[in-house]
């Protein structure tokens, strides 16, 4: 088998992971023109086109398998020098930007769980990089080898990957105390939620239907929904009396306890169940993120801590 320069391979991971060419050669430090030719010369070394000129640039499909192996190598390189900064810590430097170690995980458990979970290695100096995606869409970014693990919602392994169970995050449909007084006194129920906007992350979300569906027993429903990309901007905009949302009950607890948000339908919870997948590598950094996340899922989902056990 051919070996592949690691220059290269890095660069091709720049053009993918920053969209192109220009912001690619910005990344590496190096001119344009200079990343036409390392790219040109991969293909000629591979034999195939690796990436589409397209806009917005993808990667073919041997171009996605080109990935993965660069992401693998930025694996090894990571374990490498997690050894010798533990033999000889004056050895070592800060690791490069292109060889961020990349994790996609679902933008609910970044605003709640998930970040405290990784202070110690961010800490310690690995740099992470996260891609944050819909729970149900998280694990594209595994298959297609941009990432090398990510928190789902897919409980069904990936090929060449290793899955644990996590724990299930509890969903709670709320509103701001004043908007509820005055829009739902009664709370929200099969009869009324037509009537009021429910604030949604974005149009892949479709936990807003979920809950509906699940708390009132309904075959599929109709919402009206306004659109905040983010868990903090989706708690931020109920607050100012947008509407109503289902958001993790781990994020307003406190909010709850404090009576500046309502429970709208306080016997109904959805759960969803949150998976880690990774690939199935011997690698002490892949082994180190397993831990941390699994700890801390132990800690803060629901049914956890029989699974960490």
């Amino acid at each position: 088998m051919s070996t592949f320069d690691p220059d290269a391979l890095e660069c091709l991971a720049a053009i993918i992971e920053e969209g192109g060419f220009e912001r690619a050669a910005q990344r590496l430090s190096i001119t344009q023109s200079a990343v036409s030719q390392r790219l040109r010369a991969l293909e000629a070394q591979v034999g195939t086109v690796l990436i589409v000129r397209s806009r917005p640039l993808k990667p073919t499909a041997a171009g996605q398998l080109m990935l993965k192996h660069a992401k693998m190598m930025r694996l090894l390189r990571a374990d490498l020098e997690k050894d010798l900064k533990e033999l000889a810590p004056s050895t070592t430097g800060n690791g490069r930007d292109e060889e961020r170690v990349s994790v996609a995980i679902n933008s609910d458990s970044i605003a709640t769980w998930a970040l405290p979970a990784l202070d110690s290695l961010a800490q310690g100096g690995l740099p992470i990089e996260i891609i944050a995606d819909d729970q149900e869409f998280t694990h594209e970014w595994l298959r297609e080898g941009q990432v090398l693990g990510c928190v789902t919602s897919l409980g069904q392994a990936l090929r060449g990957c290793r899955m644990e169970s996590l724990g299930t995050m509890d969903y709670v449909v709320v509103a701001e105390a004043g908007y509820a007084a005055e829009h739902l006194p009664k709370g929200l129920s099969a009869h009324n939620f037509h009537k009021v906007p429910f604030v949604t992350f974005n149009r892949k979300d479709n936990l807003q239907h979920a809950f509906v569906v699940k708390a009132f027993g309904l075959p599929r429903v109709m919402l009206k929904q306004v659109f905040v990309p983010s868990c903090e901007g989706q708690v931020r905009a109920v607050q100012a009396g947008w509407g109503v949302s289902v958001v993790p009950e781990l994020r307003v607890r406190d909010l709850l306890a404090r009576g500046e948000l309502v429970d709208l339908a306080p016997r109904h919870r959805l759960g969803v169940a949150l998976y880690w997948h990774c690939w199935n590598l011997n690698s002490d950094v892949l082994d180190a993120l397993s831990t941390a996340l699994r700890h801390a899922a132990s800690v803060n989902l629901k049914g956890a801590n029989a699974l960490a056990a």
